[in-house]
């Protein structure tokens, strides 16, 4: 199988260009990551931070739904009815929030 002059010009010439397509690829990556990542992850972080600031941290009303806060044993650590990972402000006991410490 043997191909045209022209065929093997073109085959080289596309071949050629394959090779060097790559020659800018980490400069453009570090580009965008500089231009486009960073300031987006700081407007990110602004965003979130201005929503913290205008968030209330006061407790919900307690509810106790009967669905909730279901305890069939005791928790194997401490006095067996908080949560491994408990935060008395946000999470509440089968009887409701511990108290206030603020």
């Amino acid at each position: 199988m043997s191909l045209s002059p022209a065929a093997l010009a073109a085959r080289r010439a596309l071949a050629a260009a394959s090779h060097s397509s790559h020659e800018g690829g980490a400069k453009t990556w570090k580009i965008l990551t500089i231009v486009l990542a960073f300031p987006g992850v700081g407007v990110c972080m602004a965003n979130a931070f201005m929503k913290a600031q205008a968030h209330s941290h006061e407790q919900p009303e307690f509810v106790p739904y009967s669905h909730l806060r279901i305890r069939t044993k005791k928790f194997p650590w401490g006095d067996g009815n908080h949560t491994l990972f408990h935060n008395s402000h946000t999470n509440a006991l089968p009887e409701g929030y511990e108290g206030s410490h603020h």
